[in-house]
C-alpha cells in the first residue's frame, strides 16, 4: 500500500444518533434484503450476530476455535467463484446502497476436523441447504459431505462459523457455496462507495480497498495472506458501466436477471494470490492504453479527466518503470495486464491490487496547470511503490503481517530508484534521506517506538494489524534494507532478492528467507562482512530505535548508544542486543574518503587520527546508515567554521545531515542547543534545496515551542535575515518570478524561500502572496504558478480576513482537480481567524463539505496553525466518540490525527488534559492510533523539559545571533 495521509452536537446528543442510526441501518438492511430475495424470512442480520438451529453456548472468556483470530490449519483454499451484483442506485425506501453476491469456495482438508471457519464481516446470508447459512458439498466422487450442524455469525472474530455432524476427510476438497447481501457504504473499506460530480450529474463508483482485513466484508473467504487461491471473478452491472478486476475480461454479455437488463462480465482466472490483492471496480470511467512488450497499460479515471489527459504522464512513465524492475528483479512482469485507476475516494495513497492498481486522484493525475512539481514526483514515486510489489509483496507475499515492514519497507525503498528511471534528472534518489531516514528518526527515537518485526503471536486483531501500516514499517524498513544494499553492493543485493523472488514465486516466506539468499549473494561474491546477513541485520530488525555513534577525532574511539529524544524516559521493552548495533561506517577525514569501517561492540578503536588539528571527520556519508552522528567539541567546531567557509566541501546530503543531527542531539541533550542553532549561521551563504529543507524541519520544532512566547519575535528577526539572500536569489534567477527554475530542487528550494520569507515576515514576501492572490480574486484568472500556490494562498489567506476565506472555500467547492483542492484544503486551515476555522473544524465531520479520505489531515492542517492548535485539541476531544464509531479505523488515520493536534504540546496543563483523553476514552478505544497515544504523550514531557532547561539560552541565541 502507497503512504497514505489524510456536528456541533454535544457528545452525549451525539451518542443517542449514532445508537439510533445504527439501528435505522439495521432496519433499512431488513427491508433490502427482502426487496431483493425471495427468501428474505430465512435470513440472519449478521450486525445482530444471529445464529441458526442454537449453537452451542460458550464460556466467556472461551477457548473455541472462532474466538480465536486467527484461522486454524485446517482448511485450505483452492480457488473461489464469486459473483457481486453492486446496485450503483439509491435505493430510496432504505437510503441505502447494496450488493449481492454469490460465493463458492473449494478447499482442501489438510487435517481431520468437524469444523470450518470462514471470514465474513457486515454481511447477511440466505439460508440454503436445511435452513442453514451456507451449502456444503464433496469434490470427490463417491464421497459426501457431512450435513452442517449449527452455523452462525461470530461477530468479535468476524466468521461465518460452521459446526459439522461429521467430520471432513484429510486431503479430500470440498465446495461451500453462500449466498449474501451486503451494504455498498462510503466507509472506505472492503467493497465500497465513492461518489463523485460529473456535468452537474452524482455519479457513483463500486469499487474495493481490502488490504489488510476486509476481502472479508466484500465475500466469504479464508482472509490471511497465506491463504492464497485463484480467483475466478464476475461482476453484473449496467449497460453503460465498465466492470474491472484484476484479471482480464474473458467474456461480457448481456442478461436479464429478476427482471433486470444487465451487463455479466468474466474475468480470467487470476494467479495465485492473497485475498487482500483482489479488486473488483464498476464505473463508468474512461482510459487511455499503451502496450509495452505485450503488457497492456491503462489508466482509468472520470471521463473529464481523461479528456483534459491528466492520464497522460502516468501512462508515459508506468512503462519504463515496469521495464525498470522487469531488469530489477530478471523477472518478467508475471500479468497480461496492468491497469491503473484513478479513485475520488480513497482512504491510502495507492493500493497494489494485483494487475489493477487503485489510487487516490492525487497520486496518479497530472495536470501541468494545476499541479506542482513536488505533485509530480508523488505520482512518479507511487507508481513506482506499486508496481514494485507486483513482484515484491504480491508475486511473493509475507506469511503474516508481523513481517509487513518488509513488504511496504521494500517497496518505499525501491520507488526511488523505479522513479530515478522514470525521471533520471531529478536526483530523486537522495531524497529518501529527508523523506523517509529523517522523518523515522523522530518516531523511533522514542521510547514507545517499536521493532520493525513483531512477535507473530502479538498481531492477531484487525486493529492491531491496522496499527502496523505506520513510519517504522514504511520508512524505517526503507532504511534499513537501503544500508543492506549498500553494504552488499547492490549486484550482490539484487542477486540475492531474484533468487528470493524464483525460490518463493506464488508463495509466501517470512524476512529471514530473504536473509538467506542474500547470504548466499554475499558468499558468491565474496564479500567480507563482520557477521552474516542474518545476524548483522537482526539487530535492526528485532530491537526498536538506532544508534548514536560517537567519533571521538582525539583518540580514534568510536561508540554507540541507544538514541533517546528524551534521555530520561524509561525503556521497558527488552532487547535482544541490549541496544546495541554491527555498524557500517562510512566517512571521510577533510574531504577524502576513507575506508569504511564496522562498529561490532559497545566502543572501539577503529579510526586512526594521524593528521593536524585543523582536520575534520565527517562520517555516515550520504546517510546511507541508519543512525546518528556525534562527535568531540573540537570536530564540532571545524565542521561549524567549514560550514561557513567552504560549505561546498561537504557533500550537500552531509550538509543536510549535519543540521538534523546537531538538532536532535541538542533535543537528547548530548550536545549544546547553541552548537545545534550554530549549523545554521551560514545557511544565508546555502543555495541547496536538501540543507535548507533539513533546517527548517528542525526550525518547526522551534516554532512549535516558541511561537506563543517572547522568544518568537528574535527567532523571526534572525531567520528573516538567514532566508532573504535566498529570496533575492531565487527572485534574480526568475526575472522577478516571472519564471520557473530548471532543476527539480531549485524548484523545491523556491518554494522554500518564498514560505520562509514569508513565514518570518518579509513584507516584499506577504505582499507579493497578497498581490497574487487578489489578482485572482479580482480577474477569476489564476496566474499563480502551481509549485507556489500552495504557500501563495496560505500565506494570503492568513493576512486577510473572511472574504479572501470565503472566496478560496468557493474555489475549493468548485474544482474539479483534485490536486487543486488539494491545495486550497491546506490553504484554507491557515487563516487567523478563530470562528473561521471552528467552521472548518464542523465541515470535516461532514462528508458532503470535506470528504473522509481527508478529515484527518484537515483537522491536523488546522492544528499546525498556532490559532487552531487549541480549537483543533478540543474539537478532537468533544467528539471523540462519534469520530471514532462513526468513521471507524479504516477511514480515519488515527495516528496521524492524534500526533498531528498534539505536536504543539509543551506544558505540564497540557500533559494532563493528554493522559485525561487517554483515560476518558479508553472504553471507546484508539484503533490504529494506539501506540499514537502514548508516543504523543512520551513527546510532550520532552518537550516540557527541552523548553524549560533551553527557552532562556535560545533566547540570548536569537538575541545575540544577528
Amino acid at each position: 500500500m502507497g503512504k497514505g495521509f489524510y456536528i456541533g452536537k454535544a457528545v452525549g446528543i451525539v451518542g443517542i444518533i449514532l445508537c439510533a442510526g445504527a439501528l435505522a441501518t439495521i432496519i433499512a438492511l431488513s427491508v433490502v434484503y427482502s426487496q431483493e430475495k425471495t427468501k428474505s424470512n430465512n435470513q440472519v442480520s449478521p450486525t445482530a450476530g444471529g445464529t441458526t438451529a442454537n449453537p452451542p453456548v460458550t464460556p466467556s472468556p472461551s477457548n473455541e476455535p472462532w474466538d480465536k483470530y486467527r484461522l486454524p490449519k485446517t482448511l485450505v483454499p483452492d480457488h473461489y467463484n464469486v459473483t457481486l451484483w453492486p446496485r450503483l442506485t439509491l435505493n430510496t425506501t432504505t437510503g441505502l446502497y447494496i450488493f449481492t453476491g454469490e460465493s463458492s469456495v473449494e478447499f482442501k482438508c489438510a487435517e481431520e476436523t468437524d469444523l470450518i471457519l470462514i471470514h465474513s464481516n457486515k454481511l447477511n446470508y440466505t439460508k440454503l441447504e436445511n435452513d442453514h447459512l451456507a451449502r456444503l458439498t464433496s469434490v470427490n466422487s463417491g464421497d459426501k459431505a457431512p450435513s452442517i450442524k449449527y452455523s452462525w455469525l461470530q461477530g468479535v472474530t468476524q466468521y461465518l462459523v460452521l459446526q459439522l455432524n461429521g467430520k471432513l476427510v484429510k486431503d479430500h476438497r470440498y465446495h461451500l457455496d453462500t449466498e449474501f447481501t451486503g451494504e455498498l457504504a462510503d466507509d472506505l473499506g472492503g467493497f465500497y462507495r465513492s461518489e463523485y460530480q460529473e456535468d452537474g450529474i452524482t455519479k457513483v463508483v463500486a469499487t474495493t480497498q481490502m488490504q489488510p482485513t476486509d476481502a472479508r466484508k466484500a465475500f466469504p473467504c479464508f482472509d490471511e495472506p497465506a491463504m492464497k487461491a485463484i480467483f475466478y471473478i464476475t461482476l453484473i452491472h449496467n449497460h453503460g458501466t465498465v466492470a474491472l478486476s484484476n484479471g482480464e475480461v474473458k467474456e461480457s454479455s448481456n442478461v436479464t436477471i429478476e427482471g433486470h437488463n444487465v451487463q455479466k462480465t468474466t474475468f480470467e482466472p487470476t494467479e495465485k494470490m492473497s485475498t487482500y490483492l483482489l479488486a473488483f471496480i464498476v464505473s463508468d470511467f474512461a482510459f487511455i492504453n499503451n502496450t509495452i512488450d505485450g503488457v497492456l497499460i491503462r489508466i482509468f479515471a472520470k471521463k473529464s479527466a481523461i479528456a483534459a489527459g491528466q492520464g497522460e504522464y502516468a501512462l508515459n512513465k508506468t512503462g519504463p518503470i515496469l521495464k525498470f524492475f522487469e531488469r530489477y528483479y530478471n523477472s518478467r512482469y508475471p500479468l497480461p495486464k496492468s491497469d491503473q485507476i484513478a479513485l475520488p475516494d480513497f482512504n491510502a495513497g495507492a493500493m497494489e491490487n494485483w494487475g489493477l492498481i487503485t489510487y487516490r486522484e492525487t497520486a496518479l493525475l497530472y495536470d501541468e496547470k494545476f499541479s506542482s512539481n513536488s505533485n509530480k514526483q508523488r505520482i512518479a514515486t507511487i507508481i513506482a511503490h506499486e508496481l514494485a510489489h507486483m513482484w515484491f509483496g504480491n508475486l511473493v507475499t509475507v506469511k503474516w503481517w508481523n513481517d509487513l515492514w518488509l513488504n511496504e519497507g521494500f517497496a518505499s525503498y525501491v520507488e526511488y530508484l523505479g522513479a530515478h528511471e522514470a525521471e533520471p534528472d531529478w536526483n530523486v534518489k537522495d531524497l529518501i534521506v529527508l523523506s523517509d531516514v529523517h522523518r523515522v528518526f523522530a518516531v523511533d527515537a522514542l521510547a514507545s517506538s517499536h521493532p520493525l518485526s513483531s512477535r507473530e503471536e502479538d498481531i492477531q486483531k484487525p486493529a492491531q494489524i491496522s496499527e502496523l501500516f505506520d513510519a517504522i514499517s514504511y520508512s524505517k524498513g526503507a532504511s534499513v534494507l537501503r544500508m543492506l544494499s549498500d553494504f552488499l553492493t547492490e549486484e550482490a543485493f539484487t542477486e540475492g532478492l531474484q533468487t528470493y523472488l524464483k525460490r518463493f514465486a506464488f508463495g509466501n516466506a517470512v524476512y529471514t528467507d530473504l536473509w538467506d539468499h542474500l547470504q548466499m549473494a554475499v558468499i558468491a561474491h565474496g564479500i567480507n562482512l563482520p557477521d552474516t546477513v542474518k545476524n548483522i541485520m537482526n539487530t535492526w530488525v528485532l530491537q526498536m530505535g538506532f544508534p548514536v555513534v560517537t567519533i571521538n577525532t582525539t583518540t580514534g574511539v568510536v561508540s554507540q548508544e541507544h538514541f533517546l529524544l528524551d534521555p530520561d524516559s524509561e525503556v521497558t521493552a527488552v532487547s535482544p542486543f541490549n541496544y546495541e548495533w554491527i555498524v557500517p561506517i562510512k566517512w571521510m577525514k577533510t574531504g577524502f574518503i576513507q575506508e569504511p569501517q564496522w562498529l561490532r561492540s559497545k566502543s572501539a578503536t577503529i579510526i586512526e587520527m594521524k593528521a593536524p588539528l585543523t582536520d575534520w571527520v565527517l562520517a555516515n556519508l550520504d546517510v546511507v546508515g541508519y543512525y546518528r552522528v556525534n562527535y568531540d567539541q573540537g570536530n564540532w567546531n571545524r565542521l561549524v567554521d567549514h560550514l561557513k567557509n567552504n560549505h561546498k566541501l561537504i557533500p550537500v546530503i552531509n550538509r543536510a545531515q549535519l543540521v538534523d543531527d546537531a538538532f536532535n542531539l541538542a533535543r537528547a541533550k548530548i550536545i549544546p542547543t547553541e552548537l545545534a542553532l550554530d549549523t545554521t549561521k551560514y545557511l544565508n551563504q546555502e543555495r541547496d534545496y536538501m540543507p535548507w529543507e533539513s533546517a527548517l524541519s528542525n526550525l518547526d520544532f522551534f516554532y512549535l515551542m516558541f511561537d506563543r512566547s517572547e522568544v518568537y519575535g528574535p527567532m523571526q528577526n534572525y531567520l528573516r535575515n538567514q532566508v532573504t539572500p535566498l529570496f533575492d536569489y531565487y527572485k534574480n534567477m526568475t526575472d522577478d518570478w516571472s519564471k520557473v527554475p530548471d532543476g527539480h530542487m531549485d524548484q523545491y528550494n523556491q518554494v522554500n524561500a518564498i514560505s520562509m520569507a514569508c513565514r518570518t515576515d518579509l513584507e516584499e514576501c506577504l505582499l507579493l502572496s497578497k498581490t497574487w492572490f487578489n489578482q485572482w480574486r479580482t480577474t477569476s484568472e489564476n496566474k499563480i504558478h502551481p509549485n507556489l500556490r500552495s504557500t501563495v494562498y496560505c500565506n494570503a489567506i492568513a493576512a486577510g480576513g473572511a472574504q479572501e476565506w470565503e472566496f478560496a472555500w468557493t474555489e475549493f467547492q468548485n474544482t474539479t482537480i483534485a490536486i487543486e483542492a488539494d491545495k486550497l484544503r491546506f490553504s484554507l486551515a491557515c487563516t487567523k481567524q478563530p470562528w473561521l476555522l471552528n467552521r472548518y473544524l464542523e465541515y470535516t465531520l461532514i462528508p458532503g463539505m470535506i470528504r473522509k479520505q481527508d478529515a484527518t489531515s484537515t483537522i491536523v492542517y488546522i492544528a499546525n496553525n498556532v490559532v487552531g492548535q487549541s480549537l483543533a485539541w478540543d474539537f478532537v476531544r468533544a467528539r471523540w466518540s462519534y469520530i471514532f464509531t462513526e468513521y471507524g479505523g479504516g477511514s480515519f488515520s488515527f495516528s496521524n490525527l492524534i500526533n498531528g493536534v498534539t505536536q504543539r504540546f509543551s506544558t505540564e496543563f497540557e500533559l494532563q488534559q493528554l493522559e485525561k483523553f487517554k483515560a476518558e476514552n479508553s472504553e471507546i478505544g484508539f484503533g490504529s492510533g494506539t501506540l499514537a497515544v502514548d508516543q504523543s504523550i512520551e513527546r510532550t514531557i520532552s518537550n516540557i523539559k527541552w523548553l524549560t532547561e533551553n527557552k532562556e539560552n535560545v533566547l540570548n541565541w536569537f538575541n545575540t545571533a544577528l
